[in-house]
């Protein structure tokens, strides 16, 4: 017998977002106006964070067009750069730690949907970015990853396993290609 997805059956209801409504949809208001926009003003947007719950550490930059769900479940350490259009989809916790680069347009996902089920359930998993780690542009990093200190997952990559410290990674799934050594 042949099975297919069955959307009408999805349930979340065990998701918790950990905010009431109202916190979320002035949360939503703020990212669209401050964080989605032109906006170049770092300290207001990391007074924002603040304010909904996030950790930021000192010196902490956040480009135009950054996008992230819920604030109350990131944690950012110090001299932090996060680029043009990175989304940080923390539907689980996303820890990153002191000097983190992440490039424009990479994506930080922790959130999939198990497709062996077919009401499609939602799966979550968090994200921690080690010390000194590089997140190329418009790579991705899945769910209950650990990019360890000082790796380097290189530009249009995806990042589905632990990456190992020190070390440079590239391709879909990512795989190492050589170690990083500083001069």
């Amino acid at each position: 017998m042949i099975q297919t997805t069955q959307l009408n059956t999805f349930n979340n209801q065990s998701f918790n977002v950990g905010a009431s409504r109202i916190k979320m949809m002035v949360w939503y208001l703020c990212n669209q106006l401050f964080f989605r926009s032109m906006i170049h003003s770092y300290q207001l947007k990391i007074f924002l964070l603040k304010i909904f719950g996030a950790q930021v550490g000192h010196n902490v930059i956040i480009k135009p067009h950054v996008n992230i769900k819920y604030p109350w479940k990131l944690i950012i350490g110090n001299d932090v750069w996060i680029g043009e259009s990175v989304w940080i989809d923390n539907l689980a916790q996303v820890q990153i730690g002191n000097n983190v680069c992440i490039s424009q347009g990479a994506f930080l996902l922790t959130g999939n949907h198990n497709y062996k089920k077919s009401s499609f359930d939602l799966m979550i998993g968090n994200i921690i970015l080690e010390d000194g780690v590089w997140i190329g542009a418009k790579s991705i990093v899945g769910p209950n990853v650990i990019c360890k200190s000082h790796s380097v997952l290189s530009v249009m990559s995806f990042a589905n396993k632990n990456l190992e410290s020190y070390k440079i990674y590239r391709g879909n799934p990512a795989e190492i290609i050589k170690d990083r050594i500083f001069e």
